[in-house]
């Protein structure tokens, strides 16, 4: 590696600890924020998005140590590919084990265990989501092209985690507002059993190391090719 291409690295390196540092602080904020109007409302819906993003929490903290001990200790290849497998299975497992926990919730809530959401509480909840939506893509497009420089499985596959954030804040919203303007309790289940599907594929890509998601791996084939 050149001199050039150090500081470039180097570069790089410090760009993603910031991002995924930002990233941490994020879901701390979302996390707390989206467990805490759950309970209030009894809301499976920000219960689930707020679990989701205390797994994304414990993610962003193994991957903030994985680059940090790259910039500061200068581990070789291997002690890398190490770390980025640790990172990554970690990652999927805690998923899998949360999409399983979030549809045996949801099951139960359609078969009418539970009491019903105060939709009135749950109301702020929207305003979790729409935060959620502006800000995760901006930050997983950011993450994705410092992955590209750097070569990191980990950090593709953490942020494509942030993008499917963005596309579960979609869901919460969507559910939030039909319960409470069209007053269908059982969205609140039903719902939930969308984000089931995401957690899965995000949990299948980290646990097996896949680059990133479906659609970015067709256009890494193509480019392939057309080079």
């Amino acid at each position: 590696m050149s001199k050039h291409q150090s500081t470039s690295h180097q570069q790089a390196l410090k760009q993603a600890l910031l991002a995924v540092g930002i990233t941490f602080v994020w879901m701390i904020l979302e996390a707390a924020v989206a467990l805490l109007l759950g309970a209030a409302a009894r809301s499976l819906l920000l219960e689930g998005f707020g679990l989701d993003s205390l797994i994304e929490l414990l993610s962003a903290g193994v991957l903030l140590w994985r680059l940090d001990a790259e910039y500061r200790r200068g581990l070789s290849a291997e002690s890398l590919e190490s770390v980025e497998k640790l990172a990554s299975r970690i990652a999927g497992t805690l998923l899998a084990g949360l999409a399983c926990l979030l549809f045996a919730l949801a099951i139960g809530r359609l078969l009418g265990h539970g009491l019903p959401t105060d939709t009135g509480r749950s109301a702020w909840g929207i305003l979790v989501g729409v935060a959620a939506k502006i800000g995760m893509p901006l930050l997983a497009a950011w993450k994705l092209r410092l992955a590209e420089k750097l070569q990191s499985r980990a950090l593709r596959a953490e942020a494509v985690e942030s993008a499917a954030c963005g596309y579960l804040a979609i869901v919460l919203v969507i559910g939030l507002l039909a319960e409470r303007l069209l007053g269908w309790q059982w969205i609140d289940g039903a719902a939930t059993l969308l984000l089931v599907p995401f957690l899965l594929r995000e949990a299948f890509a980290a646990f097996f190391g896949l680059p990133c998601c479906g659609q970015c791996a067709v256009k890494e084939q193509q480019n392939e090719h057309l080079s």
